[in-house]
């Protein structure tokens, strides 16, 4: 593990635990996409830049879920893991270390940091009154009971939150709710729950969020920080999956206690595993520890999160990156209009490549959604990275592997000056990858590849071939050498087409950063591969049908 210095950074970034009682559909490879672009992008600079993740696998629905197919949680979600696992690698989304919650070492660290929160006096055990289901003979958890928000009166809305007002309350509060799982109607009844005292800690959070989230976040955090802070209820009945709280029987940690600290559980056993000092990552403020999470769970990572980090003497996130929600023409994902896409349904149809260049395009490090359009995405993909950006090697290689014996020549002077321009692009470039801006990056890889396409048609080596192989030679040079600098920054968005362009120019090692500062002349290129090939209309009909087939087989 490099120590600080000026240019090497120590970093932990995790992204939102996927939950384990369902797949990875393309509102979860959004979210993913973000980390991995910015993961990969660290790793070129040279930084030590660990990226971390894991199922989240407790609660009441992974238990009712086990129940309905007949198996034990622990079978459920050992098959969600292998599945989850399987899709993020299709899509080339790297993790340096993937768990689970449900390990022993998260199950020794939430006794730990219970302790330590009971031991400073920040937390209380009382009774309280909750919704019950007489028919399914159990307490109801805030998600499973479903009705009208007390604020604003928006129907059918969980029990904990209101995705409309964005209201917190209790299910007890809601107007006319129901059990989520049977229809029926709960009855309120007491037990003892264990509470953290968040309050305890509001002078510290108003001042951890002004650095700590986005301006626009902070507005919203401000309205919770003016009041007093509600103690949060940390404990669940049986019969419940997940950690029973030490000399507490029948007594649950609810899931958003085991939940973050998954994140560092899982840094502990990749410490563990690679025989490195776990203190040296979430313990020492020289480590910068970023997570990325959607809009939707802001108040548990920016208010809980970081006051039980304080509680247990962990590092504080030096920031909460929070991104909007991936909407599709305008609205929430869908599964009946066919746009909650499996990452399996899309695997069989489409490249996941196409998706990943699609995405970056789009994403800009606001909170603002972005908007996934079918018609958009295919020419997108087909203008951009097939007809601009690909075509630029295929034109140039095919050329000089036909006519040429794929020798590359000596740079001729004007192309000389566009590959330096290319390379100066390399820090406003990495500026765009730093802050997430990621759509930026691509329009300034575009450029390049633009200037290349320009330079060819102006130089016609298709011509110049004919009578002057050297002047043909000296242009194919530059088309590639623009085309091999532009393959560099966007290696973390698209690593396998990278790994292709490396095939190609016989590199002796993997593109970092800095290969964008080299000239490559004088070189036997290898045989010339297809590098990516074009979205069909028909292929993205395929999937749109077999994701709406999916939805009537799941109503049936």
């Amino acid at each position: 593990m490099p120590t600080s210095t000026a240019h090497h950074r120590r970093i932990v970034v995790t992204t939102a635990l996927p939950y384990a009682n369902g797949d990875i559909h393309i509102g979860h490879l959004f979210e993913h996409f973000i980390t991995d672009y910015w993961v990969r992008f660290q790793k070129m600079r040279g930084n030590f830049c660990l990226s971390i993740c894991a199922d989240d696998t407790h609660g009441t629905p992974i238990m009712v879920a086990a129940r309905k197919q007949g198996i034990t949680p622990e079978a459920l979600i050992a098959k969600t893991f292998a599945a989850h696992r399987r899709d993020f690698a299709a899509f080339d989304i790297a993790f340096d270390h993937y768990s689970s919650t449900n390990s022993d070492t998260n199950r020794a660290l939430c006794h730990e940091v219970y302790q330590q929160m009971q031991d400073a006096g920040h937390v209380e055990t009382r009774g309280v009154r909750q919704s019950y289901c007489p028919r399914d003979e159990m307490f109801l958890p805030d998600r499973f009971v479903r009705g009208s928000c007390p604020a604003c009166n928006a129907t059918d809305q969980y029990g904990d939150q209101c995705e409309v007002c964005s209201a917190t309350y209790s299910p007890v509060d809601m107007r006319d709710g129901k059990c989520a799982l049977c229809g029926e109607k709960p009855v309120t009844r007491e037990s003892n729950q264990h509470f953290f005292k968040l309050e305890h800690f509001r002078d510290f959070l108003k001042q951890w969020v002004i650095d700590g989230v986005d301006q626009e976040i902070v507005h919203k955090l401000d309205e919770w920080l003016q009041d007093r802070l509600k103690d949060w209820c940390i404990s669940r009945d049986a019969p419940y999956f997940g950690f029973e709280i030490p000399a507490q029987p029948g007594k649950y940690f609810y899931v958003w206690v085991d939940a973050p600290l998954g994140y560092i559980a899982t840094t502990k056993e990749w410490c563990q595993q690679h025989e490195q000092d776990f203190d040296r990552l979430w313990k020492d403020a020289g480590t910068e520890i970023y997570h990325n999470i959607g809009k939707d769970i802001v108040y548990f990572h920016a208010l809980f999160w970081p006051a039980m980090l304080k509680t247990a003497g962990f590092t504080l996130p030096r920031r909460i990156f929070v991104h909007g929600m991936l909407t599709s023409e305008g609205e929430k994902l869908s599964k009946s209009r066919g746009t909650f896409i499996r990452a399996a349904t899309w695997l069989k149809h489409l490249d996941p490549e196409w998706l990943r260049y699609y995405l970056a395009a789009k994403i800009n490090g606001r909170i603002s959604d972005v908007d996934f359009s079918f018609n958009d995405f295919r020419a997108r993909v087909n203008s951009d990275l097939i007809g601009k950006i690909t075509n630029v090697a295929s034109r140039g290689a095919q050329l000089l592997q036909r006519k040429l014996d794929r020798r590359l020549g000596s740079l001729p002077p004007e192309g000389r000056k566009l590959v330096a321009q290319a390379a100066a692009q390399s820090e406003a470039i990495a500026a765009h990858y730093e802050k997430r801006d990621f759509s930026k990056a691509v329009l300034a890889i575009r450029a390049i590849v633009d200037e290349a396409n320009r330079y060819c048609n102006d130089a016609v080596p298709w011509e110049s071939i004919k009578h002057d192989h050297e002047r043909a030679r000296g242009t194919i040079t530059t088309m590639l050498n623009l085309f091999r600098i532009a393959a560099v920054y966007l290696k973390p968005i698209l690593p396998s087409y990278c790994q292709r362009v490396e095939m190609l120019f016989a590199e002796a090692q993997p593109f970092t950063w800095a290969s964008a500062q080299e000239t490559c002349e004088q070189r036997t290129l290898n045989d010339f591969q297809p590098l990516l090939t074009r979205v069909t209309a028909a292929a993205v009909t395929r999937m749109g049908k077999e994701t709406q087939a999916e939805q009537q087989a799941e109503q049936a």
